[in-house]
């Protein structure tokens, strides 16, 4: 009697021609029915998370003042900022959130525009709150966008960004977040018209009108210009939230002219009194971006605006030590990891921060304070058998003015 031969009851492959032939009830499977079986399940698994990304079913979306309290973890103070950005993004991805069929009520985008100093925190807060809901999150510098035709980028190339960040995961990226840097840049030029084309201010305002408001974009997913054979990706961005920011500065003197605009009678000179002329973006309104050069259509894009307050002594000195990611924090770790105990004075903390705001160096500036100080023993300590380091006010002193404090005064 012929032996029987086994074979793959999904392909006929003989037992010979297979790698691994699996027994089951009455059946066998070989080993690469096995292999496309798996990419069948795993395709199959990926187009239903994409259905339900579409759906925005599998975003687990926190309270405003739970988004408040992650935002307290790496952000100090901008309490204001911190609250209307909460509320800004909870209504934003609730809108996302609600169900297909209830059309009776259609919430419109909470798109925001942040106004703010350099070094007060913009860019952080929108990176927290895209950390915190785990979105793809581009950052886009609105410098180098011109009308498209002109040497510079194309406004689509924000998306381009934005699908970069998502992995190309087109469902991922249509509700992300984009952060729009240095808003302030493209204002326009000048309120009289000329006859040269103002292409990287009012021009690129016009072509972002759309982009903010909601409508379907072909994005080039490597660059337009590089690339000029590539297949264009469909983008919808009505469920992207737009952020923008900018230093906007002079706009401190709008603000105060349109406060001070009516200078006659008692009641006037009575609330000028009242005024708090170190923060006067805290008192920014619409007309003043647009009276700075936003065109009226692009802030109304825009809704939400809020403010960065200047950052004072006690802020810059929280920023030291309490966030998360905290610089001392972090000089702690780079030591640790060479087995280098780190501490460091409050006296030095404070002559440290003293000598950000008298040079006017703001968050960014610590950085630079603190790698001036601990330059040398970052250089040393690695190659010494010492286990701790300790800094104090003496010691900061010695370093700041022999490798930074000598350089400012002389650019000073």
């Amino acid at each position: 009697m012929a032996k029987q031969v086994l074979e793959c009851s999904f392909c006929g492959r003989k037992k010979p021609e297979t790698n691994l032939l699996i027994a089951g009830i009455n059946a066998h499977v070989c080993d690469r029915c096995i292999e496309q079986a798996h990419g069948i399940v795993l395709e199959e698994l990926k187009s239903n998370s994409t259905l339900s990304l579409k759906s925005g079913n599998d975003l687990v979306l926190k309270k405003p003042k739970e988004i408040r309290e992650f935002l307290d973890q790496y952000v100090i103070g901008q309490d204001q900022t911190k609250k209307v950005m909460s509320v800004a993004v909870y209504n934003h991805y609730k809108r996302l959130m609600q169900l297909q069929h209830e059309e009776d009520v259609e919430i419109e985008k909470s798109n925001i525009i942040m106004v703010g100093q350099t070094g007060t925190g913009k860019t952080l807060v929108a990176k927290t709150i895209a950390k915190m809901l785990e979105v793809p999150l581009a950052i886009v510098d609105a410098t180098v966008l011109t009308e498209a035709g002109y040497v510079g980028e194309d406004v689509e190339s924000i998306l381009t960004r934005l699908l970069q960040a998502a992995d190309y995961d087109l469902a991922k990226a249509e509700r992300g977040i984009v952060f729009i840097d240095e808003i302030d840049k493209i204002a326009r030029k000048s309120d009289n018209p000329s006859i040269t084309r103002d292409v990287s201010g009012e021009g690129v305002q016009q072509a972002l009108l759309k982009l903010l408001e909601g409508t379907v974009v072909n994005v080039p997913p490597k660059g337009g210009r590089k690339h000029p054979d590539q297949k264009f990706i469909e983008v919808n961005t009505k469920d992207i939230l737009f952020i923008a920011g900018g230093a906007f500065d002079g706009v401190e003197r709008i603000i105060s002219k349109r406060l001070n605009r009516q200078a006659i009678g008692y009641s006037t000179s009575k609330n000028a009194e009242g005024i708090d002329k170190n923060n006067l973006l805290q008192y920014i309104i619409p007309k003043d971006i647009k009276d700075f050069g936003l065109i009226p259509e692009i802030i109304g894009r825009l809704p939400v605006l809020t403010h960065m307050d200047p950052l004072d002594k006690a802020t810059l000195r929280a920023i030291l030590t309490e966030p998360k990611n905290a610089l001392i924090k972090q000089y702690e770790k780079l030591f640790a990891m060479d087995d280098v105990k780190f501490t460091i004075s409050n006296e030095a903390l404070d002559y440290i921060v003293d000598k950000a705001l008298e040079y006017k160096l703001g968050a960014r500036g610590l950085r630079s304070l603190c790698e001036a100080i601990l330059t040398d023993a970052m250089y040393d300590l690695p190659s010494s058998h010492e286990t701790e380091l300790h800094v104090d006010i003496d010691f900061t002193k010695e370093a700041l003015s022999k490798n930074l404090l000598k350089r400012l005064e002389i650019a000073s």
